[in-house]
């Protein structure tokens, strides 16, 4: 048997992730901008670890865009009631499984 869940305690869990990810994006907005190669005063291995640097970047934002809208899909499933209840099958997941990840929207069998 599963216990209930706590509506406002996963929301606000939830919220607050969504904001620390848009503040992370915030914050690392500089290093996602386009890298000037101005030869002038930057070397060939410094403008290759800039470019690196913006590509690794660019990659962690991807991620976290991807994360941000698993957050709003379970914050819709939260305000519909579907939330905790697989999205595949229609089963329950198991409250482990949303433990360690709070807007997981498929239960252990249909995720893999």
């Amino acid at each position: 048997m599963t216990m209930p869940i706590d509506d406002k305690s996963v929301r606000d869990r939830l919220l607050k992730l969504k904001r620390e990810l848009e503040d992370l994006s915030e914050i690392s907005q500089e290093a996602r901008a386009t890298v000037t190669l101005d030869q002038q005063s930057v070397g060939r291995l410094s403008r290759m670890d800039a470019l690196q640097g913006q590509a690794m970047a660019q990659a962690s934002e991807r991620q976290r865009r991807v994360t941000i809208q698993r957050i709003e899909a379970a914050l819709k499933r939260l305000e519909e009631g579907d939330y905790g209840v697989c999205v595949e099958c229609g089963e329950e997941i198991a409250e482990k499984r949303l433990e360690a990840d709070l807007a997981a929207a498929f239960c252990i069998r249909c995720a893999s």
